[in-house]
């Protein structure tokens, strides 16, 4: 029922800095945490930063320090500043959502990735 949309991928150089956007189609309610994960070529997809619905964040030891991951309410939208961007960064970066509404059921949401690329 809850479409996510990523958005801000492109190509930038080491050093420089670009914002992800992750839109909700509606309101996530009782949302768990919302996430972004990317993926390189050849390798698996893994976990880059993470808010949960109290707030607290989370980061992988190569990004932290480097990103920021916040969210606006209002706006149902997620973001990933990335600062001093480095080629290993290089990238296809997916926004996902994890909602238990009730007790039974937890639901699992996932965007279709936005391309990052930092050339060296």
């Amino acid at each position: 029922q809850v479409q996510l949309v990523e958005s801000g991928g492109g190509l930038v150089q080491a050093g420089g800095s670009l914002t992800l956007s992750c839109a909700a189609s509606k309101r996530i309610f009782s949302f768990n945490v919302m996430d972004w994960y990317r993926q390189a070529p050849g390798k698996q997809r893994e976990l880059v930063a993470a808010i949960t619905s109290g707030g607290s964040t989370n980061y992988a030891d190569s990004v932290r320090g480097r990103f920021t991951i916040s969210r606006d309410r209002a706006k149902n939208t997620l973001y990933l500043q990335m600062n001093s961007l480095k080629p290993e960064d290089t990238a296809v970066y997916y926004c996902h959502a994890e909602a238990s509404p009730t007790v039974e059921a937890t639901y699992d949401y996932w965007g279709q990735g936005t391309r990052v690329t930092v050339s060296s």
